[in-house]
């Protein structure tokens, strides 16, 4: 018989520095050894209690939700360093349900209020709240046990007595634990004596912060990763033994032979532990209203929508009373009021608010409310995509707002609900699978260059384990078991990895509910404010409600451009009422000039838009929804039956209406509803269930419902409760057929609610820039002044589209970008090293006239807001230019001045005058223009590297506009591309592919190997933005001569790909561009694009070589056209193709698709 013993002190996961004992492991564990109740006690947070109640429940262990605790040596409010620094601990059990009430609101004051190194309460506070938990003692760090080992007993039994008696009942414990150290065994003495002298009875524990002795190791490491330390590192944190993991039962009574009352203890309290988390209650905040009820008030708003939004409502009364009825059933009244109220708020208080996200744009409720600006109606979306009468959720309206004010509607919904109803909601980094080898292999000590090579084999793909890359990955299974050393550390990344390494605030998410937060869930603080402790799917789980509350730059560019046109022109432009059937809009979105565009601006995207060349709004709906891995699949096919609607082929003919507008293709979730609902005759509510289980793989679920969809079901008195395909006229091979097609497709499938909404935006922001590009630009740029590559990228677009970029003037510059006479003017606040103080005073120094000189500026600006590093900046900027003064004058003399006139200032306060203020106040500033020093303008080169100083860019000019033609016609991409695409998940760049780049060299640093041999980092630099080149021994020794700042080179090299690093290139071969001509004339005309196949397929080769024909027919693309080789491994045959091709990243991930990846190179 298994003896009687639970653990009642565990730190899982969740205890972010040294907790390691994982709820996904847990149980199984806890089973193992013959338990039936574990507790679980985090260092003073509850972020893992509901996983960790759910993961118990599905195993059959009854879960005890505690916290240990940390308490303030005086109060919670006391907080002077030597003295309130360490906190005691104490262990806090949950009884029941007003125990977890109380425990929720100690651990959120002890961060709302006795934050302090670490979340404290005090004993005052545990009064007030100790009904319903049971306390232990704790470990060495509680407030008994160090009073005993310090040998003050008599303090000890104070405290022990007093939190008896605040816990009552018998329910508070004093902890007896033995991990093999010495202090322990001389308090576990005093604590039997104490328990002896008091009568409080006692507990044995185990301090659990991992689940076997083996893992002790991996623990270890942990602590170093979340230190910052490294193995071998001697004063780093580090447990005193290895007795910190889950004992069995056994190991527990011979631990504590002779008080198996403290063993029997542990199954007593066990049995006082009886709380259970409700899922099945919501609890959504009141929208009050005098007068009315929240259901007739709906109503009256949406009836008034209707004749807003539509000429005849009547012809949709149906469906909005369908939507109001669901609504009504389902409880959400008030929730939709909510939002309307929030949003009506934000645009009557001229906050720009998106059209909508996600599946609310499904609503016709919504729309007529205003709440969304996505007509369901007529882009044929579908309501219960969006709520579900047969599925019921929480909705989920995720509202964009322009992101400098999005914090306004947030103040508003805390001052309307209350500041303790409305929290923002917490989230976890976790450590990904390169992440942990990295982390792990730095403790380990291991050398970079050998972690380097294994973190670089692990895909990088969304949701990517080290298991799955080891199965997909041959060579990283031979460089893991190339040595011992590789081995243990993917052992041990296997361990951490998914272990959440910080907590943080969730960028939108908001939680409001109908009593302050903490009555449900507990508090977290952190910088940026308060927040849930769970995330937000728990939230949802629990019947909060949530909702995000999104900044998006695009809706400031967008108000901030209507703002410009509206002063500039004249004219209102109002987005709502801007035609859809633009063709000037298309036909630019075709030509690929889509930079800076909502949605559409990524070098990938550009190119898709060449190929489709979109002709209606459908289009971009479509566009923006294919994008993306998996569905990329079918833009070739997408773009072929544009063009010839003889390619579509439909396996029945009730498809046409609904694929129809996609020609023929499968592109959206709604369209798998519409055929499930037309074809087999679901009701919507059960299509939307279907599409769930198709795009989440519920296997067994689907199964079902493939019968049910080809034959039809019926209900227990043989009524047809489902028709099927097959009763409806579809036979049972086509109905099978388009299962599957289905099935495949909706694990990519995309939600055309949302696709709507982004379209709408994304076609907003191409309207603007098509006709009022000037004012569009300057919008867009104010909106990325910290961005270099982006700016320089947007000013590159400008130049080349006739809109000439101004430089700053103090006297014509704004705070942003502004337009002048057709061009656009540089805004003060990118400069560097001017702030926000000196451009108000500037702005409110300068009259209509402006400044007469630099002597009249500085006078005339607020004497506090000028300072040295300001002024510096503005002239090296060019700020002062246009005021026919030198740059190198001004410098000369700007700090004198500014010296003079503060001198000035300061004897003027005191009445005083001196012989220098004299000068400065009775001579003219014309005077005072003639009193500069006679010295030459500085060279062009030092002026453009100031602007590149100040501006983070070069301005006037740049030192490769001669080479801007050669560059590009020698280049496979630009610099801001390959950045750009390296983050994209959908790029086709791949580690190691050979590329060409060019640019200017404007950093180098030396290195000296081990072999004593020479090699240089090189930073290089192009019209668009830099990118760090290696160059190792062998190559630097062939091109040393020409790696000199400044000089102009093309590069071929093979790409380095990082996770969390920028991307670098390992250069291969370094030639210099001089004026005039090309020293590597060679480099345009040796690369190819090779294919490599198997053997010779004839079948997959004409599948390939059509796919080329179609991309060099179509391809309108900048850059070198390749040959292409296709190359037989087999018999190691080259065979030459009768086709030149752009290499695009459509194009490989297409050719990939045929033939597997790591078969398409350029070389």
């Amino acid at each position: 018989m298994m003896k009687p013993f639970v653990h009642l002190h565990l730190h899982t996961e969740f205890s972010l520095l040294d907790g390691f004992a994982r709820i996904d492991r847990l149980f199984e564990r806890v089973k193992q050894l013959g338990m039936d109740a574990v507790a679980i006690t985090d260092h003073g947070v509850m972020f893992g209690v509901v996983d960790f109640y759910k993961a118990a429940k599905k195993s059959g262990v009854k879960p005890i939700i505690g916290c240990e605790v940390y308490v303030a040596p005086r109060t919670r409010f006391d907080k002077e360093a030597n003295i309130d620094k360490n906190a005691g601990h104490l262990v806090l059990l949950v009884k029941n349900e007003i125990g977890y009430q109380n425990l929720i609101k100690l651990v959120s004051v002890g961060f709302t209020e006795g934050f302090y190194y670490k979340p404290r309460i005090d004993y005052d506070l545990l009064k007030k709240h100790a009904e319903g938990l049971i306390g232990l003692s704790a470990c060495i760090g509680g407030d008994v046990q160090r009073l005993l080992l310090e040998g003050n007993l008599s303090e000890a039994e104070n405290v022990a007595l007093m939190l008896d008696d605040i816990f009552g009942n018998g329910d508070f414990y004093l902890e007896l634990q033995d991990h093999a150290m010495p202090e322990q065994k001389i308090i576990n003495r005093r604590l039997i004596d104490l328990s002896k002298k008091t009568g409080i009875p006692m507990v044995a524990t185990n301090d659990v912060h991992y689940l076997e002795r083996e893992d002790e190791p991996v623990h270890d490491i942990l602590l170093c990763i979340q230190t910052g330390k490294v193995l071998r590192d001697k004063d780093r944190m580090k447990f005193p033994s290895k007795e910190f993991y889950l004992k069995s039962p056994d190991e527990m009574h011979e631990l504590f032979k002779g008080r198996e009352d403290a063993l029997i203890n542990t199954v007593k309290i066990a049995e006082k532990c009886n709380f259970d988390f409700d899922f099945s209650r919501t609890h959504l905040p009141e929208y009050n209203i005098e007068q009315s009820d929240p259901k007739l008030y709906l109503r009256t708003l949406c009836l008034e929508g209707m004749r807003k939004k539509y000429e005849d409502e009547s012809l949709h009364l149906d469906r909005l009373n369908y939507e109001l009825d669901v609504i009504d059933r389902m409880g959400y009244n008030d929730y939709f009021l909510i939002v309307w109220d929030f949003i009506r708020y934000a645009k009557t208080s001229g906050i720009f608010v998106g059209p909508g996200r996600g599946s609310c744009g499904g609503s016709l409720v919504a729309f007529v409310l205003d709440i969304t600006d996505v007509d369901p109606i007529k882009y044929d979306l579908i309501f219960e995509r969006f709520l579900n009468p047969e599925r019921v959720t929480l909705p989920d309206i995720d509202i964009d707002f322009e992101d400098d004010r999005r914090g306004e509607v947030i103040d508003y919904v805390i001052a309307k609900y209350g500041k303790d109803r409305v929290a923002q909601i917490i989230t976890f980094g976790t450590m990904a699978a390169r992440a942990a080898i990295r982390d792990v292999g730095r403790v380990m000590d291991i050398p970079y260059i050998e972690v380097d090579k294994i973190a670089k084999e692990i895909p990088m793909e969304l949701g990517m384990t080290l298991e799955k890359a080891l199965k997909v990955n041959p060579k990283l299974v031979e460089l893991v078991n190339h040595s011992d050393e590789a081995k243990a550390l993917m052992d041990v990344a296997i361990k951490l990895q998914g272990v959440p390494r910080h907590a943080s605030t969730h960028a939108a998410g908001v939680v409001i509910s109908k009593n302050p937060v903490d009555t449900y869930v507990p508090l977290y603080v952190q910088e940026g404010g308060i927040s849930t402790q769970f995330n937000m799917s728990l939230l949802e789980e629990l019947g909060l409600l949530k909702m995000d509350f999104l900044g998006l730059r695009t809706l400031t560019v967008l108000k901030n451009a209507l703002q410009l046109i509206e002063e500039g022109r004249n004219k209102k432009v109002v987005l709502e009422n801007i035609p859809q059937d633009d063709s000037a809009v298309y036909e630019m979105i075709g030509r690929g000039d889509t930079l800076g565009l909502f949605q559409l601006e990524s070098t990938g995207f550009r190119r898709f838009m060449r190929e489709l060349k979109p002709s209606g709004f459908e289009d971009i709906i479509a566009g923006i929804s294919l994008y993306r891995p998996g569905p990329m699949d079918s833009i070739p096919t997408y773009i072929q039956n544009k063009y010839d609607l003889s390619k579509i082929v439909y396996k029945d003919e009730k498809l046409i209406p609904i694929l129809n507008i996609t020609y023929g293709c499968l592109v959206y979730q709604e369209q798998v509803m519409r055929i499930v609902r037309e074809l087999a005759g679901y009701s919507y509510g059960r299509s939307d269930i279907v599409r769930r289980a198709m795009s989440k793989k519920k296997m067994d679920v689907m199964e079902k419902e493939r019968d049910y969809f080809i034959n039809g079901k019926l209900d227990a008195s043989g009524n047809v409760e489902l028709p099927g395909c097959v009763r409806n006229g579809v036979s049972k091979e086509a109905a099978s057929a388009i299962f599957d097609d289905m099935v495949d497709f909706a694990k990519y499938a995309f939600n055309k609610s949302h696709a709507a909404g982004y379209a709408i935006i994304a076609y907003q922001t191409a309207y603007l820039k098509c006709h009022y590009r000037v004012e569009y630009m300057a919008a867009l740029m104010t909106s990325v002044m910290g961005s270099q590559s982006k700016l320089a990228m947007y000013i590159q677009d400008c130049k080349e589209n006739g809109i000439s970029i101004l430089p700053p003037s103090v006297n014509k510059s704004k705070v942003g970008f502004s337009v002048e006479n057709g061009s656009i003017r540089y805004g003060l606040n990118a400069i560097k090293n001017v702030g926000k103080g000196i451009i108000e005073a500037i702005v409110s120094a300068r009259n209509n006239n402006g400044f007469k000189g630099f002597y009249d500026f500085c006078e005339t600006v607020q004497a506090t807001e000028l300072n040295k590093k300001a002024v510096e900046s503005l002239i090296k900027a060019g700020a002062f230019d246009d005021m026919g003064q030198y740059r190198s004058q001004l410098l000369a003399i700007y700090e004198k001045t500014i010296d003079g006139v503060h001198a000035i200032n300061r004897k003027s306060a005191e009445g005083q005058f001196s012989i220098f203020s004299m000068e400065i106040s009775e001579i003219t500033s014309e005077e005072m223009g003639n009193k500069l020093p006679n010295i030459p303008e500085l060279r062009a080169e030092t002026l453009l590297q100031f602007e590149k100083e100040m501006l983070g860019i070069y301005l006037t000019g740049h030192p490769l506009d001669r080479f801007k033609g050669l560059i590009e016609s020698l280049t496979t991409i630009n610099l801001a591309e390959l950045k750009e695409m390296a983050l994209e998940s959908d790029s086709f760049l791949r580690e190691n592919m050979q590329m060409t780049i060019g640019g200017l060299i404007v950093g180098k640093i030396d290195k000296i190997t081990k072999n004593n041999s020479k090699m240089v980092f090189l930073t290089v630099e192009d019209l668009y933005d830099q990118v760090e080149v290696i160059v190792f021994p062998k190559t630097f020794e062939k091109c040393q001569n020409i790696l000199i700042k400044d000089q102009a080179i093309i590069i071929v090299g093979r790409l380095q790909l990082k996770e969390d690093e920028a991307p670098k290139i390992i250069a291969e071969r370094i030639t210099e561009l001089t004026d005039g001509q090309l020293v590597s004339s060679k480099i345009s005309k040796s690369s190819k694009l090779y294919i490599r196949f198997e053997n010779e397929d004839k079948d997959q080769m004409e599948t390939v070589h059509k796919l080329l024909k179609i991309f060099e027919s179509k391809s309108t693309q900048r850059g070198r056209k390749l040959d292409v080789i296709f190359y037989i491994q087999s018999s190691q045959k080259k065979l030459k193709v009768n086709c030149q091709v752009v290499v695009t990243d459509v194009l490989v991930d297409k050719i990939e698709g045929i033939i597997g990846r790591g078969n398409v190179k350029v070389g």
